[in-house]
């Protein structure tokens, strides 16, 4: 992100993205908190152009700046901080996270016992995942053995943290249930606890 000069006496506004929809995003700008809605402009002079799922870009002083979930930008005219994303823990004390499999959005719950990256067979054809092109083998279940397929996906991404070619196991059958984010994706990325909120960031 490049950014040069600015306006004698201004100083680029404290920006943090708190959260993003499509056509607003949640802004923290100086330590206050603002809704935005695509086209709005904040009390700091802060401007929504547009907004989806996995990034906002704004107009800040003139200037277009794409920010994803959790970037932070401030007066010293860098993107702050690492790619970082926090989950709360669910009440069953799993962890729950929307994300996109080559561009597709699903749901995953965080397993970190999975080897890699695992779902059901019609998970991966609404994902438009070409599983057949892997290499078949076999797994065991509660349910007793079931074919497999192994196959390396092109892009996974949580928030703005995004991985590229991601070893996926398809089951087929019906299970798992919920696409599970597993440690092909998992060991690629920083993560830590805090207080219930698993953090990830993205390794540099």
């Amino acid at each position: 992100m490049g950014l040069t000069g600015s306006l004698p006496g201004w100083s680029m506004p404290e920006i943090l993205v708190n959260g993003l929809f499509s056509g607003s995003a949640v802004l923290v700008i100086n330590g206050k908190q603002h809704l935005l809605k695509q086209g709005q402009t904040s009390p700091e002079g802060v401007t929504l152009l547009e907004s989806n799922s996995q990034q906002a870009v704004l107009l800040v002083d003139g200037k277009r700046l794409s920010l994803g979930l959790s970037d932070r930008i401030s007066a010293s005219f860098h993107a702050a901080e690492k790619a970082e994303v926090r989950i709360p823990r669910a009440e069953n004390g799993h962890y729950y996270v929307s994300g996109y499999i080559n561009g597709r959005p699903v749901d995953f719950m965080v397993d970190t016992g999975a080897s890699a990256v695992a779902m059901n067979m019609h998970d991966a054809q609404r994902l438009g995942v070409n599983f057949r092109r892997g290499i078949k083998g076999n797994a065991s279940t509660a349910g007793g053995i079931v074919n497999t397929y192994h196959v390396d996906l092109d892009k996974l991404s949580i928030g703005n943290i995004a991985v590229h070619q991601v070893r996926s196991t398809v089951v087929i059958g019906n299970f798992p249930a919920q696409v599970l984010l597993g440690n092909s994706f998992l060991s690629q990325i920083e993560m830590s606890e805090e207080a219930g909120v698993l953090v990830m960031r993205k390794k540099y």
